[in-house]
């Protein structure tokens, strides 16, 4: 069975506006999840490009309602 996911690319000017909203909205190395649901939204790129991101700047994400990061 193929992987029907699309993978997303994100230019280099993308990724630093993603990963400098993370900083802007995290406290204390956490930000909750509705608040990454909706920079995935804003950004128009699916939610788990947002957790990679967030992982690699070492942000939690908590109050996980969906279990989705």
């Amino acid at each position: 069975m193929k992987n029907s996911r699309k993978k997303t690319i994100l230019t280099p000017a993308q990724l630093d506006k993603l990963e400098q909203r993370l900083h802007e909205l995290s406290k204390e190395n956490r930000i909750h999840c509705s608040t990454a649901l909706a920079i995935a939204k804003s950004f128009r790129i699916p939610s788990r490009e947002v957790g990679k991101a967030a992982n690699r700047l070492k942000i939690k994400i908590s109050k996980c309602q969906l279990g989705c990061f």
